[in-house]
């Protein structure tokens, strides 16, 4: 069961409606992203950190503040020596002129 508090973080989909193993890549990144530490804690006790390391890698989704892609690549997962592309991760904003 996903806790109700983190129903904020997947404000998306309805918590009921979430399933862990097809959502894992949506539930995965959006803890990742929005999560607190007490959250991302919770994650590493849903989903063994392969499984966590894994979906990051090999299914990038463009959500990340690029400080946030940062941190969570360098020192959440400890992939700094993996090789990512940062456009695959981190989200622009479009300014006018």
């Amino acid at each position: 069961m996903i806790p109700k508090n983190l129903q904020g973080i997947f404000w998306s989909k309805k918590i009921s409606n979430l399933s862990f193993t097809r959502d894992k890549n949506y539930i995965i990144h959006q803890v990742l992203m929005y999560g607190s530490f007490k959250d991302i804690s919770w994650l590493f006790k849903t989903y063994p950190m392969i499984v966590i390391k894994k979906e990051f890698t090999k299914n990038p989704v463009k959500i990340y503040s690029k400080p946030v892609f940062n941190f969570v690549k360098k020192f959440i997962l400890g992939l700094e020596a993996k090789k990512l592309e940062e456009k695959d991760y981190v989200k622009t904003l479009l300014r006018s002129s």
